[in-house]
């Protein structure tokens, strides 16, 4: 009975509950089990819900009716009452850190108290960044040995208390302590760069921040990384570079030094430390002076008799044309061989073949072992052979199987054919092979040949003396001369070369008749860079120092350790030319040490590097008076053309704020425009001055080379004493002189000093009375100058270059004014300056420009001139003796002189008749002096002297009678 009232109950309760449903508001969703989803920043209060809350029909409000997990601090409002939309708000600002999510149903009311069916709403808090990351730990300290480098030394660790990866996840980390030798990835994870050095650094404290994801920064935190000290064996205080100023002298390498032992349990019994500089990367071998190899000879005072079998190709000197060479920046010219094909064939004129008795050959050689190369293959420096036919090597310098060798096979007219006599010198040492540059001389004083390497005697080691092999002299034989040949050998029955070298050579010369001196040879090998000695007081009893030649070696042994590190640190690099070439230089220092206990301690080799700095760029500075004038007496006997000439070396313009007198040059180059013409200039120079400074020169009609490395003032005294002569000054206005010096090899230059000579010529003067004395022919002072020989170009070419021509031509004398029968003043006649002015310069320009075709136009014209005067007299004789008959073209010309009466001077007639014939004989000698090639401008054209005067006829009335 109880089951069908229950059973009744549930029924009357679902048909009530259906009438309810079907009165209230219904949510406007698609699915209403998904519910509304909406999202909250934790600064605002309005959620944004998706979709927008709808509910209809006739809904007066909302209400939370469910709170799935205990609280829903929200409230939601009907916004609109006709749409039936509501919004969503926050209470207060809900904090993303403290709850996230909220989960809760509403339902929507009608007016009349229906209500909707519950719908979930699932709100979201959004995250702000609100907070900073912080590191776990207020600070941090690590240990760590010097000299390692460590994949871990520190991991940091810092949070941040916001709700979402992106504010609330450290992304990075920053090392906010700069110019030290660690860093720090994404992770905190703290490695050093580079091994650290407890004498540099005993602490290194850091600053570190880590920023979240949003960019939010923490404050700093501080890491002290402790460097524990590690005993190394070995050297202490030898830093990575030492920087060398040029010019500064002397400098010490190492004045910290120290040597470490670690209280190694032992008594010393022996200690040796060796440093060592390398140079071989530097020019040839080391840092030598930078002029050419010629230069260094005159400086080091080698014999002028020197043949130089390898010059840079020129003038005379063309058998190196074909052979591969490198110039560089330092000014010696190297020469590259590669075997057969490289050869070059030196002509008989250059050297004497037959080098007698007595000779030096020298050469720089760089060169390498082949190990591919069979050991009995010859690689040739110098070779003297048989021309054709045979392939008898009379004399050769050659490597074979790294050794140098010279062959001197005696000829038959020279020796016995059945002498046994040397013939071959062999000697074996490893500087042939060592693929570096060595200067290698061979002295003969037959029988006896020495060797000097690089300056020095060439010593074997083990007391090994030098090999010498004997040979018959060569037998007799008829027209067969003998062809030298420098890099391979003349193979003369196959007519080409053979027995090439693969190497360098440069500076290869022969001296014939004589020995080079050993100091020659000393000074041509000498490093301008070396390592320097401590002075010799601060060397204990018990200690020894001992040096190698070139001074780029130093080894210091003993028993004394403090006594090494005194040394050791006043060891300096000394580098003595004025410009070295700029770069590293390795040095190592390399130390053994003995105990007493028989045992040897190792100690590691410490390395540095000299680094020779930029040196300051130098400037040659030529000034002086750049323009002068002389008269023509001045020019005949020899001028001075640089009276007064400065040659100043300036350092650079940090340094120096004006040039001083001082250094070095080694050419100076005079130009002359244009070029001399031998007929009547020259150049004159102080040769005896220049022999005696061993410089040389040579003369050209373009000017004079003076060269050969000197003093800037020595040079300056020779410039200042070149003279020009002039035997014919009166062709020319002005002599322009170009001079520029350089230093080096032309690696520095100076300024262009261009030197204008100017020529005064005479003032032309006319004699007034002989215009009167009825010779009809005026009478010159200073008449001009023979001209049969004048040099056509130089006005032109003077012209071309664009410099100023002075002119010093005094102005036209004016003549006498002539009347005619009407009392009418005729236009001024030419005086002979005219005349002689005109021709020359209508003459020289028609020379200089267009030659005898111009000429003949000019004397066309003059006679055309001539032409007309005539006819001005024949017109103005018409006028005065008018006769019926003449032309009526004519007619309007004609004077009607019945009225007047009119006085002539009979002297004005002649000189009028003597004008005339004066302009005809003029007109003659053009045609004669055509090629005369003045050089006088056309500024005193008579031309240019009627531009801007009256040319109308003037009246004289005073005598008329009307």
């Amino acid at each position: 009975m109880m089951c069908v009232w229950i059973t009744v109950l549930a029924a009357m309760a679902a048909m009530a509950s259906s009438e309810h449903t079907g009165a209230g508001p219904v949510f406007d969703l698609v699915r209403p089990s998904e519910g509304y989803h909406g999202l909250v920043s934790e600064d605002e209060t309005r959620v944004k819900v998706q979709p927008t809350i709808l509910a209809a029909p006739d809904v007066c409000t909302f209400r939370i009716v469910n709170k799935h997990h205990g609280e829903a601090p929200f409230t939601i409002q009907l916004r609109d009452k006709i749409t039936g939309e509501a919004e969503l708000l926050t209470k207060r600002t809900l904090n993303c850190e403290k709850r996230k999510n909220y989960k809760f149903d509403i339902t929507a009311i009608s007016c009349t108290g229906s209500e909707s069916q519950n719908v979930t709403v699932h709100v979201k808090v959004i995250d702000v960044n609100e907070y900073a990351p912080v590191f776990v730990e207020p600070s941090y300290v690590v240990g760590v040995d010097e000299g390692r480098l460590y994949e871990e030394i520190l991991t940091l660790q810092a949070d941040d208390q916001d709700c979402s990866p992106k504010y609330g996840d450290i992304c990075r980390y920053e090392l906010i302590t700069r110019d030290q030798p660690f860093s720090i990835d994404s992770e905190g994870v703290i490695r050093n760069t580079e091994p650290l050095d407890y004498e540099k650094s005993h602490n290194h404290i850091l600053s570190v921040v880590a920023y979240d994801c949003g960019t939010k920064r923490s404050k700093p935190v501080m890491v002290t990384i402790k460097v524990n000290r590690v005993c190394h064996l070995g050297w202490k205080g030898i830093t990575d570079q030492v920087e060398y100023s040029p010019g500064s002298g002397r400098q010490e390498l190492f004045p910290s030094a120290s040597l470490e032992l670690c209280n190694v349990p032992c008594h010393v019994e022996r200690v040796q430390a060796r440093l060592g500089l390398t140079t071989s990367h530097i020019g040839k071998g080391c840092d030598r002076d930078t002029y050419s190899v010629a230069a260094q000879r005159k400086m080091c005072g080698a014999s002028s008799a020197s043949i130089e079998l390898l010059p840079a190709p020129g003038a005379g000197k063309d058998w190196t044309a074909g052979l591969h060479s490198d110039e560089g920046h330092e000014g010696d010219l190297i020469y590259e061989f590669e075997g057969d094909s490289s050869g070059a064939m030196v002509p008989e004129s250059v050297l004497d073949h037959n080098l007698t008795n007595i000779f030096t050959i020298s050469t720089w050689l760089k060169h390498k072992s082949h190990p591919n190369m069979d050991k009995h293959t010859k690689e040739h420096i110098l070779c003297n052979a048989d021309d054709h036919k045979m392939n008898r090597h009379h004399m050769a310098l050659f490597v074979r199987n790294c050794r140098l060798i010279l062959l001197l096979r005696r000829e038959s007219t020279e020796a016995n054919l059945n002498t046994f006599q040397p013939a071959e010198w062999r000697w074996k040492l490893p500087q042939v092979c060592d693929n570096e540059w060595h200067h290698y001389s061979v002295q003969v004083k037959f029988p006896e040949v020495t060797l000097y390497v690089d300056g020095h005697i060439f010593r074997p080691e083990n007391g090994e003396s030098t090999e010498v092999i004997d040979d018959w002299p060569l037998h007799p034989t008829r027209g067969i001369n003998t062809t030298l040949t420098v890099g391979a050998c003349w193979q003369g029955s196959e007519s080409n070369m053979k027995h090439g070298l693969t190497g360098y050579l440069a500076g290869l010369s022969v001296l014939v008749g004589d020995l080079e001196s050993p100091k020659v040879l000393s000074c041509l090998t000498r490093c301008q860079e070396a390592l320097d000695t401590p002075a010799m007081e601060l060397l204990q009893p018990s200690m020894e120092l001992l040096t190698n030649n070139e001074m780029t070696q130093i080894t210091i042994e003993g028993n004394n350790v403090t006594n090494l590190e005194t040394l050791i640190r006043r060891v300096a690099y000394l580098n003595g030319r004025d410009f070295p070439t700029p770069g590293r230089r390795p040095i190592t220092v390399t130390t053994n040490i003995l105990c007493d206990s028989g045992k040897a301690l190792k100690v590691a080799t410490a390395q540095s590097f000299v680094v020779v700095m930029q040196p300051h760029q130098p400037s040659i500075e030529l000034n002086g008076t750049t323009n002068f004038a002389e008269e023509y007496e001045s020019f005949r006997q020899g001028l001075r053309v640089f009276p007064d000439v400065g040659v100043y070396l300036s350092a650079a313009a940090e340094e120096a704020t004006a040039p001083t007198p001082g250094g070095q040059l080694d050419e100076c180059v005079v130009s002359v425009y244009p070029p001399l013409n031998p007929d009547h200039e020259a150049l004159l120079l102080p040769d005896n001055l220049i022999s005696e400074l061993g410089l040389v020169s040579s003369m050209t009609r373009q000017g004079t080379t003076i060269s050969g490395a000197h003093t800037t003032h020595h040079y300056q005294s020779i410039l200042r004493q070149i003279h020009y002569a002039n035997r014919k000054p009166a062709y020319y206005l002005n002599r322009a002189f170009k001079l520029s010096c350089s230093e080096l090899g032309g690696r520095f230059t100076s300024n262009e000093y261009l030197q204008t000579v100017t020529v005064i010529h005479p003032q032309l003067s006319v004699d007034k009375s002989a215009s009167l004395s009825g010779s009809g022919s005026p009478v010159v002072s200073n008449p001009p100058e023979n001209t049969d020989h004048l040099d056509h170009s130089s006005h032109s070419e003077v012209a071309e270059n664009g410099h100023p021509i002075s002119h010093h031509n005094p102005p036209p004398l004016p003549a006498h004014a002539k009347l005619a029968a009407h009392h009418v003043e005729l236009k001024p006649a030419h005086t002979v300056s005219d005349v002689y002015f005109t021709s020359n310069v209508m003459e020289g320009v028609a020379v200089n420009s267009a030659g005898h075709a111009v000429t003949i136009i000019i004397v066309v014209c003059v006679g055309f001139l001539v032409f007309m005067v005539v006819l001005g007299v024949i017109r103005v004789r018409a006028a005065h003796t008018r006769n019926a008959h003449e032309d009526v073209a004519d007619a309007e010309m004609a004077w009607d002189d019945s009225s007047l009466n009119i006085t002539v001077n009979p002297m004005e007639q002649q000189l009028e008749l003597a004008e005339t014939q004066r302009l005809r004989d003029d007109d003659d000698d053009d045609d004669d002096s055509s090629d005369d090639g003045s050089n006088f401008n056309d500024d005193l054209d008579s031309s240019d002297e009627d531009e801007g005067k009256p040319k109308e006829l003037e009246w004289d009335d005073s005598t008329l009678k009307i």
